[in-house]
Parts: C-alpha cells; structure tokens; sequence
C-alpha cells in the first residue's frame, strides 16, 4: 500500500494527539513552524525528509525503510499488534523490571 501525503500527515497528527501536544508545543520542540505543521498534517505540504526526521523525533516514533516485498509481512504484524492491544485495552508502553532488589539482598551480598 502506497503511502500519500495525506496518509503520513494523518498519522503524524495522530501520534501528537495521542501525546498531547498542540501544534504550537510541536513547533517549539522541532524548530518547525506551526503553519508548517498543520500543513503536513493535512497533506498540503510537501514533506522534506529533515522534517519528518525532527517530527518523528519529537513524537518518539522510529522511521525505518522496509524492501516493498516485505512489506505484507511487516503490514501483518502491526495489524496482529493492533488487534491484540485492541483486545488488551491498550497496548503498555511503559517498562518495568521483571524483578526488584529489597534492601535486605543488597546487605547480604556485602
């Protein structure tokens, strides 16, 4: 599936959303104008590869490039992630140890 303007614009405006950011907030941590931004969200906008990068640094999303033959593979795996943090709830984004240290383990290794 051919990504257009409008596809990636919807997406980036998606992830600014979901971290509640206003476009104005954007524009200050990407050096971007907030008229700018908009634009590229709406897909009136020819999106320049030094944009995207700053965007996508911004909102935390990582940019890779997938050979096309790959791409149904890699398409049905974020479908199988979606569905499965759809039935989930939501997907956690945070990371916590799979264990703690207590104060007293600590003072038995000393």
């Amino acid at each position: 599936m051919p990504y257009q303007l409008e596809d990636i614009g919807t997406k980036l405006k998606a992830a600014r959303t979901r971290k509640g950011l206003s476009q104005r907030a954007l524009a200050a941590k990407t050096g971007l104008l907030q008229a700018q931004i908009s634009k590229i969200e709406n897909g009136a906008s020819d999106l320049r590869l030094s944009s995207l990068i700053a965007l996508s640094r911004a909102l935390d999303l990582e940019l890779e490039l997938i050979p096309r033959k790959a791409l149904p593979a890699v398409e049905a795996l974020v479908r199988d992630v979606e569905t499965f943090a759809d039935r989930s709830g939501s997907m956690k984004t945070d990371v916590r140890p799979a264990y703690s240290l207590d104060d007293d383990e600590e003072d038995e290794d000393e």
